[in-house]
């Protein structure tokens, strides 16, 4: 297909947010390619917990860029603490990054490998008052980045996310979604990798303590399917699917990335 045929996407790629947010050039951007040979093993590092409350769960929305799970984070309720962390992070939001087919949709890369998908746990660190307070904070924000494999033994927690999918098909679409513990998504092993770096959406905010985790979870064809008949339309528009919401590794320029595992 020729330049012309194409519609110019709106907004502008990746390649072109630093055009109106100069921060998606900066040193600390995210997401990065994990090569094993570049990590350091750091014995320091400790182990990661969270106590998260069922309750807190509230909304799952569809804002036309992700499908996103928003807890109540009004006071210290869901959790993360430990890690490479000092204090507790509140659990704000949880959302997803996925491929248009399954060879590719995570935004890490380890060791040239692309997942099907990443789901981003979001927290923030209350010293800082509020979120908006903690975006401009190096220690302001902690994500728990979880990579979605495909799998025959698909992880059934995944599955309540889904069921709701039907209900939130379009840009601005809200659904209640209460009585849910993100903590069943985590996989069994806690090994994990961590960096200092960036939101992976505009303004790019360099605020974010990844800690991501080595081992995947399993999901099925059919589970990343139901993720892809998402609209990124609103109601009445043209059907445009919402796939390929991940952004490029960006570079490193000299971060060191820990790990907790040998």
């Amino acid at each position: 297909m020729s330049r012309s045929d194409m519609s110019l996407p709106f907004p502008p790629g990746p390649e072109r947010w630093h055009e109106n947010y100069p921060l998606a050039k900066g040193d600390k951007q995210s997401p990065i390619e994990i090569n094993s040979k570049d990590v350091q093993h750091d014995p320091s590092l400790l182990p990661w917990h969270t106590s998260y409350d069922p309750g807190a769960a509230k909304t799952i929305l569809n804002n036309g860029r992700t499908c996103r799970i928003i807890f109540d984070d009004s006071f210290d309720r869901s959790v993360l603490r430990g890690g490479p962390l000092t204090g507790a992070y509140r659990l704000r939001q949880l959302h997803l990054h996925w491929g248009s087919s399954d060879d590719h949709g995570s935004e890490h890369v380890i060791d040239g490998v692309k997942y099907a998908a990443e789901l981003h746990m979001v927290h923030w660190n209350p010293k800082h008052g509020n979120f908006a307070g903690a975006l401009k904070q190096p220690d302001g924000v902690a994500v728990v980045g979880i990579f979605l494999k495909i799998g025959n033994t698909p992880k059934p927690e995944i599955k309540r996310i889904l069921e709701e999918i039907d209900n939130i098909k379009t840009k601005g679409k809200e659904a209640p979604f209460q009585h849910f513990d993100p903590s069943i998504l985590f996989p069994k092993s806690r090994d994990y990798w961590t960096y200092h770096g960036s939101f992976t959406t505009p303004p790019c905010e360099e605020c974010i303590t990844w800690i991501l985790l080595r081992e995947p979870i399993e999901v099925s064809s059919d589970q990343m399917a139901k993720l892809r008949s998402l609209s990124k339309n609103g109601e009445n528009e043209p059907v445009t699917p919402l796939v390929d919401n991940w952004r490029p590794p960006q570079p490193v320029k000299g971060r060191i990335v820990r790990a907790s595992f040998k």
